[in-house]
């Protein structure tokens, strides 16, 4: 027997994929790890993520055929199953909490509006604000670094190093604030010295 071909479509999430499975065996039919390995290589989802489910039945034997499964050309199949192992999923969702701390602690940096009686007093307020805030960027960033993610995890080797450049950026928004609050500092003092002679 020549080696056999199947053509399917594969649902996975909102995307159908049009696949041809062929054996990794010379002349056998294409197995269940046959499917599954092409779907790795399409997708990115590893085999043992993966659930395949033909007509509500899902496909366990990895070593079955597909045609003991009665799959042939032509048949839907879908797929169920994430890109990322479980280890790497928790080290996205720690990740995602650091995040969600560098949007409350940027919150902080908001400003407002006051009027030029109150801009001493609330200058300084503002300048205590910065540097609390500046303080808790440098915190995060321990924290980031304290995580040590595995080379193959790629989805959070980069949202390490995007929340690294996000929270760095923070900080340099921090260090020209405080610059500025300083300057606006200095110009009010010098003239309500100026008043005063």
């Amino acid at each position: 027997m020549s080696e056999e071909a199947i053509t399917l479509t594969v649902a996975y999430g909102s995307t159908k994929h049009s696949i041809t499975v062929t054996s990794q065996e010379d002349d056998k039919s294409p197995t269940v790890r046959d499917l599954a390995d092409c779907l790795t290589h399409l997708t990115g989802v590893p085999a043992a993520s993966q659930k395949l489910i033909f007509k509500g039945k899902s496909l366990t034997d990895m070593e079955q055929t597909l045609s003991s499964y009665r799959i042939k050309s032509g048949c839907k199949l879908m797929m169920i199953g994430k890109r990322n192992s479980p280890e790497e999923e928790a080290e996205l969702k720690k990740l995602k909490d650091i995040e969600k701390s560098v949007e409350q602690t940027a919150k902080k940096l908001e400003k407002g509006f006051l009027a030029k009686d109150l801009q001493a007093d609330a200058l300084g307020k503002l300048d205590h604000r910065v540097k609390v805030a500046a303080e808790q960027f440098m915190k995060i960033l321990e924290q980031i670094d304290a995580l040590s993610v595995p080379e193959n995890f790629n989805d959070c080797k980069m949202k390490k190093k995007g929340l690294v450049k996000t929270v760095q950026d923070f900080l340099a928004q921090c260090d020209k604030m405080e610059a500025c609050i300083s300057d606006h500092l200095t110009k009010i003092q010098s003239k309500n010295l100026a008043l005063v002679d």
